[in-house]
């Protein structure tokens, strides 16, 4: 007599081993979202609906959802740094989820046949009598959270009784009149009940984790065997970027104290390599299309530029060069020109270092001088700019790191999802007042500090703010000069793009959610600005 199978599973079901605390198959506690987005949008089939739910008021704030409806998983991500904070399951039966025991054997969480095809034989979902008995253990008396959550038409208050694991809680329907602190677990569920969801989150108890959920600093995704095993290790992220002004940043490593300096005008490509490996993709720059509106400062300020000294100038619009024509995901450099062409080859040699794990691009070219000093950084010594003679420095025909535009990856802005969040900090305007200026700042709380930081450059406050208004740049338009569609292409008939709209879900790409920002200048700096206030790029020059 032959044993009966389980039914073999469906290879477009997600299935997943539960690493408690840790993971759920390749979805890492601590990833980011960039690097999540980018991975379920590689696997259509399996991932057929996509919504990416987030604040349309505070972006960079607020936590960002990713709701798998079709996979029955939802996915919680910080705002500031934008990492995987909790996994969540929510519908037992569109997913295969297992544990391997102490003895190397897999125990399912639900039955595979039960997962395709749940029946009254079969619930919709795991029974506490087996999370309890078979798959997790005993634990700990649970946690009763009192909610609004009611079934339809009831008319006994519910609440949610929490049953922690390290690492891992189940949340069960629970009246509230039920609920005695004398019983016990065993007591108070039935063994028959399923849960509502299961949360996967860094911490001993979901009690103590949900005090610093979005604040604890995450383990290294390098100490996570399973995800590194066999595979190349790259270099650990970039977390912050300090700009000190003058062409200065320094840059600090995740997970470790080690920093480097970027000196704009000095840092070599092989700098750059050596600090942050090559580049993910490089981008030539063939023509400008734009060059006035450059910043000026000091005498030069309100001077209106002649046209031998546009032939030089950068156009102000290189605040996204970055990855235009690098697609979505952004792993291909434009032109199918790959890293391993020489830089030194080409005609001009002038070219962006395309960095979309770390979040940001390095225009490399040959020398210019870099930004003034900042006013406050001059230690009241009347410097007006950097000398001329600062080019004898460096080898005039050198291709040096000149510019570098910090990308923010803000939900609901034109290039969302091509490049890692990257957060930045400008400790001079910080050091001014109480307020830290960051990337997380609303911009009219920068733009007021820079104003009073380089208020004495100018003549009066009005020709300051004449000098500091906005330029509005349209990215959904198409030719068009100031809308740098040259960078852009290849977005509007991709239909595998997609991008938060206003009402905070995710839609397949018929026309950008706010392809619309205004850029502002600064010495040294320019901004380009959502119209909620969010900063989507800095461009550092």
């Amino acid at each position: 007599m032959s044993t009966p199978t389980s039914p073999p599973i469906s290879p477009l079901l997600f299935s997943a081993q539960l690493y408690p605390g840790r993971a759920l198959g390749w979805l890492v506690l601590g990833a980011s979202l960039h690097d999540i987005l980018t991975r379920l949008k590689t696997e259509p089939q399996r991932f057929t609906n996509l919504d990416v739910k987030y604040s349309p008021t505070e972006p960079t704030k607020s936590i960002v959802v990713i709701d798998l409806p079709a996979n029955g998983i939802r996915l919680q991500f910080d705002a500031p740094e934008q990492r995987l904070r909790l996994i969540e399951v929510v519908d037992f039966t569109k997913n295969h989820i297992f544990i391997k025991a102490a003895d190397n054997k897999e125990r399912d969480l639900v039955r595979p046949s039960a997962a395709s095809t749940p029946s009254t034989d079969n619930p919709a979902g795991p029974t506490f009598r087996h999370i309890y008995q078979r798959f997790l253990g005993p634990t700990y008396d649970g946690e009763f959270i009192d909610g609004p959550k009611t079934p339809d038409n009831a008319v006994d208050q519910y609440g949610l009784y929490v049953l922690s694991w390290p690492g891992v809680a189940f949340s069960f329907l629970m009246k509230k009149a039920s609920y005695s602190a004398k019983k016990n677990v065993v007591d108070l569920l039935p063994s028959t009940q399923v849960p509502e969801t299961m949360g996967i989150f860094s911490g001993d108890s979901w009690t103590q984790a949900r005090q610093t959920l979005w604040t604890d600093v995450l383990p290294s995704l390098k100490t996570f065997t399973p995800l590194t095993k066999g595979k190349e290790v790259f270099p650990d992220e970039v977390s912050l970027i300090k700009i000190y002004g003058a062409g200065k940043l320094q840059v600090f490593r995740k997970w470790t104290d080690q920093h480097f300096w970027i000196r704009l005008g000095q840092t070599t490509p092989q700098d750059l390599v050596s600090h942050l490996g090559p580049p993910d993709a490089i981008y030539r720059k063939n023509d400008h299309k734009m060059f006035a509106h450059k910043v000026r400062t000091g005498s030069d300020a309100l001077k209106r530029p002649d046209s031998a000294d546009l032939k030089h100038q950068d156009d102000l619009t290189d605040t996204d060069q970055s990855s235009a024509n690098a697609g979505s995901d952004g792993y291909h450099s434009s032109d199918d020109e790959t890293s391993d062409d020489s830089v030194e080859g080409h005609v001009s040699g002038e070219c962006f270092y395309n960095y979309f794990y770390h979040g940001f691009d390095v225009l490399v070219s040959k020398p210019t001088a870099p930004s003034p000093v900042p006013p406050s950084q001059e230690q009241g010594k009347n410097v007006p700019n950097i000398p001329r003679d600062w080019l004898l420095t460096a080898n005039a025909d050198s291709l040096v790191a000149t510019k570098i535009v910090l990308h923010g990856n803000v939900p609901g802005s034109y290039p969302f999802n091509r490049h890692r969040r990257c957060r930045w900090e400008i400790p001079y305007l910080s050091s001014a007042s109480d307020v830290v200026i960051n990337s997380e700042s609303d911009f009219p709380q920068i733009e007021e500090s820079l104003r009073k930081e380089w208020q004495s450059i100018y003549p009066s406050e009005d020709e300051a703010r004449k000098a500091q208004r906005g330029m509005v740049l349209n990215r959904g338009w198409g030719d068009s000069p100031g809308s740098s569609i040259e960078f852009l292409g290849g977005w509007e008939g991709d239909g595998a793009a997609a991008a938060p709209d206003a009402g905070g879900t995710a839609k397949k790409f018929d026309g950008p959610a706010d392809s619309t920002t205004t850029l502002y200048g600064f010495p040294g700096l320019v901004f380009e600005v959502l119209k909620n206030g969010a900063v989507t790029a800095v461009t550092v020059f």
